[in-house]
């Protein structure tokens, strides 16, 4: 079951660490991944955060890790493309062993895009999403072409997301993510406390909770991405307050 319950700031700052997807989540949902707006202050109060954490934050997300490096920068242990690609001091970036979506496959996402205006393709390292935002009606019929189009491969999935299909390698999620960021020197000793927003995130919220953490869901949890900025500006404040 997702939790509703947030420990105590100071019990957080002490015991967990803290796991964080991006859209959605930290900021508000935008009409294409390039429109994010990052609001100023976010950057900083991740890096103090990063920092009283003892370097147990990181950023899970499926964007691509030099998207995430240019919206916070590359400052923060992070898993990208759901754990595709990994980021996790004191190891470098390094990409899974996983099969690439056939360029092929491509091709016909980005036919079926020109003749659905408002359809788009985003490329990821090891595959793409096809964005439908800008054209809600198109989701079924997107859905089921892609689903007969990757029908005689089990190496390889459709995941739905918010507005958008990702065809992507199986043998990645945010729930191997998790396992690889906890596993971490810096995580060590800590419980992971994993927010995230959409169904992509549910394999992260069920790891974090099978290593005795927690996982929440913003909507749940929080209403809003700008009120878990806001969770996190406090967390920040408690921890910058001097000793009374």
């Amino acid at each position: 079951m997702v939790s509703t319950v947030l420990p105590p700031p100071q019990t957080i700052l002490q015991r967990f660490a803290l796991l964080l997807d991006v859209d959605g989540t930290l900021l508000d949902i935008a009409p294409t991944p390039e429109s994010v707006i990052v609001p100023p202050e976010l950057p900083t109060t991740l890096r103090r955060l990063h920092r009283a954490l003892g370097g147990a934050l990181a950023i899970i997300s499926g964007r691509p890790l030099d998207q995430i490096d240019r919206l916070f920068g590359n400052a923060f242990p992070a898993a990208a493309e759901h754990g595709a690609v990994l980021r996790v001091p004191p190891a470098a970036a390094r990409r899974l062993a996983l099969p690439d979506v056939p360029a092929a496959w491509r091709d016909a996402a980005e036919t079926l895009a020109r003749q659905h205006p408002g359809v788009r393709i985003e490329a990821k390292t090891l595959g793409f999403v096809v964005h439908y935002r800008g054209a809600p009606e198109a989701g079924p019929m997107l859905e089921h072409a892609l689903d007969a189009l990757l029908r005689p491969e089990e190496k390889f999935e459709v995941m739905p997301a918010d507005m958008a299909l990702e065809v992507r390698p199986r043998g990645a999620d945010k729930g191997t993510a998790v396992a690889a960021v906890m596993a971490a020197p810096a995580f060590a000793g800590r419980l992971p406390l994993f927010i995230g927003d959409d169904v992509t995130d549910l394999d992260g919220i069920r790891a974090t909770e099978a290593l005795g953490g927690i996982g929440l869901r913003v909507h749940e949890a929080f209403g809003s991405p700008a009120s878990v900025r806001a969770w996190l500006g406090a967390l920040r404040e408690l921890h910058d307050a001097p000793a009374s």
